[in-house]
């Protein structure tokens, strides 16, 4: 027996010749259900061979597909992952359907995401080279990029296997029960496919079954750089760290962030979502806040008072982490809360400004069977949104499912370090321990308390002289 990675033909009636054979012809001939092409020199139509490999080979004896057949192993496997893909379901979601610039009323922050995960979807399908993970809220295109991906690989012939991860797990578990095939071979199949796409990851059961087995599958692919396609709407720091792991390492991953709104809800003409109470805050602006120049207020009170307002303006100018307005009702804090809003909505940037007790209302309301939104879409608009208003934190009734939702609403946050405004009339020692961490964390947050008493009303004829906003234009002041 010669040595090498040649391959011989199985014994057959026919007899064998070795792999110097001549070649098949190229042209298209007729092939046997399940064997190879009748004429092939190689297998003379059994379709299989073994290859010519020394005992002490430990692939020796191992049955491997023709040439011959291998493309006709390929287009079968290409028709099983594009059937259980359910991808025919999915046939309007391509990249010429995806629109890049988002609704008339986007803003270009918002748009500038579209384009930059539009840009590399794009490319990844062209290229197929390492891993490509799409982060967002619902509705904001991840599925659509996905199954874009995936039915542009498949237009090409590529095996691709689209699924979401429940969908995924559940395809697992019903091989265990499946006659036709075992689990080890349905296994096998998903990670070791051309290409896995795999959508809404963090959707599913946390089972120490179910984390082992996205393991192994994403374990293996990491270690064999096969392309994986990736679409969730969590934070890094919020799935498990063995997957985590892999799924940040930026010699493999490309990460985009989606910071588009979900385009099935409702949004006002300024592009703010029909949550937002922004439209009530309207005449809300620095250029509407007074310094209260005409009331005898203490030195102390009213050097505060201009530090609260310059603090404001410098975060609505570039928002970055977290600020905390503390003080009394009738301070300020809610007017300079809504000035950074409206700044930043004039800016192309719509936030969302929202009351506290207001909030917890409206995710109620998505328990109710006649309501148009779930709860999770609700949900998930407020702790991802580009920028979060949270208004009177602390007036709410602070029941264990309360303290736990704005619990999870400030963690995600905080992980993902997404600018977010705090007013609050209680004391930090009053905030859940677990909020108030996370507040106190100088590296992100910035916590300032006005001590100036609440504003009792004044002659209008003593309001502030003009103040710079912003932009840096002076604008008219007068009383709140």
């Amino acid at each position: 027996m010669s040595k090498g990675n040649t391959q011989t033909t199985l014994n057959t009636s026919t007899g064998g010749k070795d792999s110097s054979a001549k070649r098949p012809s190229q042209a298209p001939l007729a092939v046997h259900p399940g064997l190879g092409r009748p004429d092939c020199p190689l297998c003379h139509g059994i379709g299989y061979l073994r290859e010519d490999l020394p005992p002490d080979h430990p692939h020796f004896g191992r049955v491997v597909p023709c040439a011959c057949l291998q493309g006709r192993l390929q287009t079968r496997l290409s028709e099983k992952l594009h059937r259980l893909s359910r991808l025919q379901q999915l046939d309007h979601l391509t990249f010429e359907s995806f629109n890049p610039q988002g609704r008339i009323n986007y803003g270009p922050e918002q748009i500038d995401s579209l384009r930059r995960a539009f840009n590399q979807a794009k490319n990844f399908a062209d290229q197929r080279e390492g891993w490509l993970l799409l982060q967002g809220g619902y509705g904001s295109g991840k599925t659509h990029l996905a199954a874009a991906i995936a039915n542009a690989t498949v237009g090409l012939g590529i095996p691709t296997l689209y699924l979401t991860v429940p969908d995924l797990l559940d395809w697992l578990r019903a091989s265990y029960s499946d006659e036709q095939v075992d689990f080890e071979t349905r296994f096998g199949e998903i990670r070791g496919v051309t290409l896995l796409v795999m959508d809404d990851f963090g959707t599913q059961s946390a089972t120490s079954w179910a984390q082992e087995k996205l393991f192994q599958i994403l374990n293996y692919r990491y270690v064999n750089r096969l392309p994986t396609v990736v679409t969730t709407n969590l934070v890094l720091e919020e799935i498990e760290g063995r997957l985590g792991s892999r799924l940040s390492d930026p010699e493999l991953v490309t990460m985009v962030k989606i910071n588009a709104p979900d385009f099935r809800q409702p949004m006002e003409e300024s592009g703010a979502s029909s949550l937002s109470s922004l439209e009530h805050h309207r005449r809300q602006t620095f250029g509407t806040f007074s310094l209260r120049e005409d009331e005898n207020l203490a030195p102390d009170d009213r050097r505060n008072l201009q530090g609260a307002f310059e603090v404001a303006q410098r975060f609505a100018e570039s928002p970055t982490g977290w600020l905390v307005l503390l003080g009394t009702y009738g301070c300020g804090k809610t007017h300079l809360a809504a000035a950074i809003a409206n700044f930043r909505d004039s800016e192309g940037f719509p936030p969302l400004f929202v009351v506290v007790p207001d909030l917890l209302d409206h995710l109620r309301g998505t328990f109710n069977p006649a309501s148009l939104v779930r709860y999770d879409q609700r949900f998930e608009e407020v702790r991802s949104v580009g920028l979060l208003v949270f208004d009177d934190l602390g007036t709410q009734n602070m029941t264990p499912w309360v303290r736990e939702k704005l619990y999870q609403i400030f963690n995600h946050r905080y992980n993902a370090e997404l600018p977010t405004v705090i007013t609050t009339s209680s004391t930090l020692e009053e905030i859940d321990p677990r909020i108030r961490a996370r507040m106190l964390d100088s590296r992100l947050c910035t916590v300032f308390a006005i001590t100036t008493p609440a504003y009792l009303g004044g002659s209008r004829s003593g309001r502030r002289g003009a103040q710079k906003g912003p932009s840096g234009r002076k604008v008219a002041g007068r009383a709140r």
